[in-house]
């Protein structure tokens, strides 16, 4: 956990009196709607179709028990009493009444939360592996790099009002869970071949309208250049990016039309500049951050101890320790997904009841440290193997152990029509109704890894472009359609889905999944060649077929 100091509580406080003030102007009239719009954006606060939305940041993923109290309690006091993680990793609160967001935002101010930067065109949430500081295949904690940067982009007078949005994702392990390929900006630890660590560069990523992957156009930034280097790609972006048409303002478009070499040049005279200036890092900066982030004091234990051994003989219990448990750095321990994907319930949805019950699990068996990660589910980094069995029991009693992690029914999904004012269909209900169909444990087991992603509009906040199945919500003459894509992922070998024809009505997205689902059984040289790999071996055609023969 990262040790904020009175600077930051300052900060927040000074932030939550300006917004009440704004409030009140706007409670009383002397403030219109669209003269508030961009004041509430800056707090990371949204109109919706039926309310105000608040979004709170969670920096790079990681959260205390006593943050996650808090959450749980705003969502209690102010809202319906729960919150909606994101693919950002922040949480959401749909329902706050406008004249209660200053309070609800003070209350989160008390334990270092705030909307801030989470909407308008600025640098977002900074995200990264929720695994950070205890996967087994990561060189260093990523999480320290993130805070640099986060620190440097936080009310940065030059990149609060950039062409755009602009998001951010920092790695440091083999494989990429931080989505990085899909970012504007992205920064990957690694090794060069003299042994050194530093940075490899993408920039351009993006979906929405105009999907990119992002490209490298640094395979190696020593570590002492990051923040300068960041800072050359910000001015260069907001020099000239479009602000003429917000549909071609993104980082992504500029990298397409300079093209990724001519921006490296370009990133790179601007960049040689400023690298030996004031934002040139000292190790002792980088140590001083990195001291402040605390880690637990772990015990001497041995793998795969005896009792975890004898309570497989539970078969739920086993069943879970394969889906949701994975391997830790430290010998004796591991990491602990928390499903919150439920059969037939709203992905990515947390009670109050549920985030309190959690935080104290996380005291008792995960030294009080939780993780949010993009795939819309939480995460206990620090779990000793010899509580897993306590720990599964519990997590079971609250509802958050469903054994279906990076299955059929883990489905990503935005809140779609019934939340948001952009989304041209219901995202919700099409994932409850998947999550409902593939409800049998066999059959999804079978079907292996296979990640569903639903967006209900083209912004494409459910990451549709990079699921192995997306599903994409349109309007057509009044009605929701939905085009399906196949072949799209958003790991090291990250690729955008194709479209397998026509959009669908609503009522037979289920049904183009399941044929889906058995023409991948069908199709599969061998039960461990996954969906994803049929896909790339066969293509779109079989698939398309099997979806269309009847319709």
């Amino acid at each position: 956990m990262y040790r904020y100091d009175e600077f930051d509580r300052t900060l927040l406080a000074e932030r939550v009196h300006e917004f009440r003030g704004q409030v009140a102007r706007r409670l009383s009239g002397e403030l219109n709607e669209e003269e508030f719009r961009s004041l509430r954006l800056m707090n990371g606060i949204y109109l919706q179709l039926h309310a105000y939305m608040l979004r709170i940041a969670i920096p790079y993923g990681t959260l205390s028990s006593k943050q996650l109290r808090q959450l749980a309690y705003v969502g209690r006091k102010y809202d319906r009493g729960y919150g909606h993680f994101t693919t950002r990793q922040n949480i959401q609160f749909h329902w706050i009444k406008l004249a209660q967001l200053p309070d609800a935002m003070a209350d989160l101010a008390e334990v270092g939360l705030h909307g801030m930067q989470t909407s308008g065109n600025c640098v977002r949430n900074l995200t990264t592996d929720q695994w950070a500081g205890v996967a087994p295949d990561e060189i260093e904690d990523p999480r320290v790099w993130a805070e640099l940067v986060r620190q440097h982009v936080t009310l940065h007078p030059e990149f609060s009002f950039l062409p755009r949005k602009f998001k951010i994702a920092v790695g440091a392990a083999g494989h990429d869970r931080a989505a990085l390929r899909i970012h504007d900006l992205a920064l990957r630890l690694h090794k060069n071949g003299a042994g050194e660590t530093g940075f490899e560069v993408m920039v351009g990523g993006g979906l929405g309208r105009t999907p990119f992957l992002a490209k490298t156009i640094k395979p190696f930034l020593p570590k002492r250049d990051v923040l300068s280097y960041v800072e050359a790609v910000l001015r260069l972006y907001n020099q000239y990016g479009r602000r003429d048409n917000i549909y071609k303002a993104r980082i992504k478009i500029l990298v397409h039309d300079k093209g990724a070499e001519q921006f490296a040049k370009e990133v790179e005279a601007e960049w040689q500049s400023i690298k030996d200036g004031a934002l040139a890092l000292d190790p002792a900066v980088v140590a001083e951050i990195a001291a402040r982030f605390e880690y637990p004091e772990y015990e001497t234990l041995e793998n795969e101890p005896a009792a975890l051994k004898a309570a497989r003989a539970d078969a739920r219990f086993a069943a879970w320790l394969d889906n949701s448990v994975s391997n830790h750095k430290r010998p004796g321990y591991a990491i602990v997904t928390l499903s919150l994907k439920p059969t037939g319930q709203t992905p990515g949805d947390a009670t109050s009841d549920q985030m309190d019950k959690i935080a104290d699990i996380a005291d008792r068996y995960s030294f009080g440290e939780i993780r949010v990660g993009h795939e819309q589910n939480l995460c206990l980094p620090h779990v000793a193997q010899r509580d897993l069995p306590e720990v599964w029991r519990a997590l079971d009693a609250i509802g958050v152990a469903t054994p279906n992690v990076n299955e059929i029914t883990d489905i990503i999904a935005c809140p779609g029509l019934d939340y948001c004012s952009l989304a041209n269909a219901r995202a919700i209900p099409v994932a409850q109704e998947i999550s409902q169909r593939f409800r049998d444990r066999k059959l999804s087991s079978e079907l292996g890894r296979l990640h569903i992603n639903i967006s209900g509009c083209i912004n494409a906040c459910g990451h549709h472009h990079v699921g192995h199945i997306g599903i994409l919500g349109v309007e057509k003459n009044g009605e929701e359609f939905y085009q399906i894509s196949i072949g799209g992922r958003a790991d090291n070998a990250a690729e955008l889905g194709a479209l397998i024809g026509p959009a669908v009505p609503y009522e037979q997205v289920a049904d183009v999944v399941e044929d889906l689902a058995e023409a991948y059984l069908d199709l599969r040289e061998r039960p461990d060649e996954l969906f994803i790999e049929t896909v790339k071996r066969v293509g779109v055609e079989p698939f398309k077929e099997r979806v269309y023969a009847t319709r």
